[in-house]
């Protein structure tokens, strides 16, 4: 009884008390946190945490043990970081002189042990995002200036280059490498232990060593509600631009033509249109599409 007491008694308010009708946060004794930080109501800060003097975690929030947040950087409501966790570390560029670049996460994601997650570069817009209900796992590497959207779930190891952007709800293999400046779009799924130097299209399944698509992520699309009216605009659409001879422009043409009125589909065709670094080709494999 009297070692739990101890144990209890090492979890700390917070001295920045702003108002007593909210909960207090809770800060263990042995964390280190910087003045001019800004801890809500609510949050818990594990043993041995770091959290820097510009850092903001917003109210509800958990930051687990010997994690370390620091930069200007932003952590949503009710978001949880695991221990060993690295955020807002300055960015691996070699043009990087100290200017003052930010991370900002969104709500309720969930950041698992030793993940990094860098801040932004001025060159490449200052700002490295990650959206509202996200799961990072273990060992999961952010780059500077990735913008990942909500609901995104990136398995264990994977690792985004600088500048690479993920769409909303987009599901990545355990082990998976984005060469940097790639976009994925949203709904898409990529198989583990996949190499991506190019643009995956929303709504497609991808894997391989700078491999292919695979047609539509049909299981992923069902479970987000989309219909089977788009599921079969969408289906056609990949058809045509995937499986069709000919010149791409033309499939553009002809899908904009028959499906047009489809925001999926115009969705679908100018994240293709206004690709920089390219789309994959079709495998050969088109089952489940």
């Amino acid at each position: 009884m009297a070692a739990l007491l101890q144990r209890q008694s090492s979890w700390q308010p917070s001295r920045n008390r702003k108002t007593k009708t909210m909960k207090e946060p809770r800060i263990h004794e042995t964390a280190v946190v910087e003045d001019g930080s800004g801890i809500g109501p609510g949050v818990v800060i594990g043993p041995y945490a770091v959290i820097g003097r510009d850092v903001k975690i917003l109210e509800n929030s958990y930051v687990g043990p010997h994690t370390v947040i620091e930069g200007n950087t932003t952590i949503g409501k009710g978001c949880k970081i695991f221990q060993f966790a690295s955020i807002g570390a300055a960015p691996q560029d070699i043009r990087y002189r100290g200017e003052p670049t930010e991370v900002l996460i969104g709500e309720g994601t969930q950041v698992r042990e030793f993940v990094t997650i860098h801040r932004g570069t001025q060159g490449g817009g200052g700002v490295t995002r990650v959206g509202s209900g996200c799961m990072i796992m273990a060992y999961c590497h952010i780059a500077h200036d990735c913008q990942v959207g909500d609901g995104v779930i990136m398995a264990n190891g994977v690792t985004l280059g600088g500048h690479v952007e993920i769409g909303d709800h987009t599901v990545i293999g355990g082990l998976s490498a984005i060469h940097q400046f790639c976009k994925i779009g949203g709904y898409a799924f990529l198989g583990g232990m996949s190499g991506v130097n190019k643009d995956i299209p929303p709504y497609l399944r991808y894997w391989g060593q700078r491999g292919n698509v695979y047609g539509l992520n049909l299981i992923g699309l069902k479970r987000h509600g989309f219909s089977r009216d788009v599921l079969k605009a969408l289906r056609d659409t990949y058809r045509i631009v995937f499986q069709r001879k000919g010149p791409l422009k033309n499939a553009i043409e002809e899908a904009r033509t028959i499906y047009g009125e489809s925001r999926e589909v115009i969705d679908f065709l100018d994240f293709i249109e206004n690709s920089k670094m390219g789309v994959p080709r079709a495998g050969e494999e088109e089952n489940g599409l």
